[in-house]
């Protein structure tokens, strides 16, 4: 690391916010046991792009075990500091492995690492969902060979479905003491209890170009609101806190306030916290504007 990646930490707040920049392996200790009601985040995937050239960066793992293993630390403090009976939600998706990388095209089972990773650190592993993918689209975006056309024309052996995206589901130990009464009707909810969720809008992410530096950044990947949405209108009920211990430009937290819950989150990179400062700064904006019809009905 250069002098300018050097390890620093700071704090900021809103009336319904915190979010920490530096290291979720050090600064979840801050958080009271017991204290948070839903966990919803995206880890990095192992060793697939590049974030920030950090050493504490989970993303800079050199191989998958030890990726597994400086995540633990993380799925340990998540079970300290959640509530008994209340979930853990992880996006995810397998990795592609690569035949310059790895000498051989195929897939390694990313979600299934993480299952047993939060298995053995005494989750529940409690359920999962599926969220549909536009192959086009993800050909365009990866430029992943098995997902083109002209290698469907020249030998389909090649080709592949696209890569879904995953949330997996995990329980801790104990019983909730306060029910969650879901933002949504029972029509909504039996959309939403399906094994595969479509509708979920690739686009509708945050703005991430005003988190981009020139020397490191190649990629960020905001997950969707209308994902994050459902998390957080499902499991956990208003005034209630939401954590993210990899907040990036801090689209959980901007879904948790505008849907008025409170949100603690942390991330490692200035840049992207500063992004994030700025966005949950605007989701409390929005979630306090007053609503039209109830001024017209007041007056």
């Amino acid at each position: 690391m250069t002098n300018t990646d050097a390890y620093v930490t700071d704090e900021a707040h809103g009336d319904a916010w915190t979010l920490m920049l530096g290291d979720s392996c050090e600064r979840l200790e801050e958080l009271d046991p017991d204290s948070v009601d839903l966990a919803v985040y995206s880890p990095p995937f192992a060793s697939l792009f590049t974030y920030s050239p950090s050493e504490r960066d989970l993303g800079n793992n050199p191989d998958h075990p030890t990726f597994q293993q400086h995540y633990r630390f993380i799925v340990d403090q998540l079970l300290r500091v959640i509530k008994p009976g209340r979930m853990c939600v992880v996006h995810c998706q397998q990795v592609a492995k690569q035949k310059w990388k790895d000498g051989y095209v195929g897939l390694h089972d990313f979600r299934g690492d993480l299952i047993r990773t939060h298995t053995d650190a005494g989750w529940i592993y409690y359920g999962e969902t599926t969220i549909d993918k536009d192959p086009q689209a993800q050909a365009i975006r990866t430029k992943a060979t098995a997902l083109m056309f002209v290698t469907l024309n020249r030998d389909s052996s090649n080709s592949r479905p696209a890569l879904a995206d995953y949330l997996l589901i995990f329980r801790k130990p104990g019983d909730n003491l306060v029910p969650v009464k879901p933002d949504c009707d029972n029509d909504t909810w039996i959309q939403w209890a399906r094994p595969i969720w479509t509708g979920i809008r690739e686009t509708n992410t945050l703005n991430t170009a005003v988190a981009k530096e020139n020397e490191d950044e190649r990629h960020i990947c905001p997950l969707q609101l209308d994902l994050i949405e459902r998390c957080v209108r499902l499991w956990s009920n208003p005034g209630e806190t939401v954590l993210s211990p990899f907040a990036g430009i801090g689209s959980e937290g901007y879904e948790a306030v505008r849907h008025g819950r409170r949100f603690v989150g942390i991330e490692l990179k200035p840049t992207y916290w500063q992004t994030a400062v700025k966005n949950l700064t605007e989701a409390e904006r929005l979630a306090n504007l007053p609503d039209l019809f109830t001024e017209l009905d007041e007056t």
